[in-house]
């Protein structure tokens, strides 16, 4: 009996030991509960909805204007080469009048909406970013949305800096340089003024997670191309109608809202190009909805 004894303390004592260098791991989260932590993170009272005015680029500028007063949007990111009818003369752009800009600065003032930003751009020489950033101050944009050529990001940075006027990088989709998040980075490095305009469509066209490239531009991000596409991973991906095709549009706004994201995002439709002002009144009212379940 004390012998079995014995050998039952015996084994306690290295049951005991073995539990203690051998500890259990701690639970962890599950993927549910992460997401739910990050949707209630940060905030939404930095955003603004606008329109990319591409949308509309079948019509003149002053067209187009009326159809996104329709749309209940006060914000508009212009690009330049845009017809501008209404009674003004020449297109959009840097060689716009005096006077041209008066009218164009009225009829803005008029309907109650803002030029936010201007793009997407390329220009050729440093004359050329001049001339564009004089636009923009004399517009009062808050961002000029671009793809530079990489020998001008020192210049081009330099200059966003004297007009405060900070450069978006926009990214097309392959073989665009600027097709993934590293190629933006990289040009943000060392420039304080340069930043990302984040097209999710174009990401989701190459094979991109839009909301792991928005977390890998974190503190980067100026603006935002609001779309939707019918296919992941293919470059000819046509757009469709946002919540209809695979951009999971819910897990980008929870991220942009848990980075604190302050700037606009442009509906930019490029499908049904006569008859889409249905389709972009009804990606407002869906993006209100999001925003609103996320507050």
């Amino acid at each position: 009996m004390k012998r079995f004894a014995v050998i039952l303390v015996s084994l306690l004592i290295l049951f005991f030991i073995n539990g203690c260098n051998n500890p259990q791991p701690p639970a962890t989260t599950t993927d549910s509960t992460a997401v739910k932590s990050d949707s209630s993170a940060g905030s939404t009272a930095g955003f603004k909805l606008g329109v990319q005015m591409w949308t509309f680029r079948m019509f003149s500028f002053a067209d187009a204007l009326d159809k996104v007063d329709s749309s209940g949007i006060k914000n508009i990111e212009a690009f330049i080469g845009q017809k501008l009818g209404g009674g003004m003369q020449g297109a959009f752009g840097p060689e716009m009048s005096k006077q041209t800009r008066d009218q164009l600065k009225a009829l803005l003032q008029k309907k109650g909406i803002q030029i936010v930003a201007m793009g997407v751009i390329v220009p050729k020489n440093k004359a050329e970013w001049i001339k564009t950033f004089e636009l923009a101050k004399d517009l009062g944009l808050s961002y000029i949305t671009a793809e530079p050529i990489k020998t001008q990001w020192d210049m081009v940075d330099s200059l966003a800096g004297v007009y405060a006027i900070p450069i978006a990088i926009h990214d097309h989709p392959k073989p665009n340089v600027y097709w993934s998040p590293d190629s933006v980075l990289a040009a943000t490095k060392g420039h304080p003024h340069i930043g990302s305009c984040a097209d999710i469509g174009h990401w989701s066209r190459n094979g991109l997670n839009p909301v792991d490239c928005l977390r890998e531009l974190q503190g980067h991000i100026i603006g935002v191309h609001l779309k939707d596409i019918v296919k992941f991973d293919n470059p000819e991906a046509r757009d469709t109608v946002v919540s209809k095709g695979v951009i999971n549009l819910p897990a980008v706004l929870a991220e942009l809202k848990r980075q604190n994201f302050n700037g606009m995002l442009s509906i930019e439709h490029e499908s049904n190009w006569y008859h889409n002002l249905p389709d972009v009144i009804f990606t407002r009212n869906y993006y209100d909805s999001l925003v609103q379940k996320l507050q």
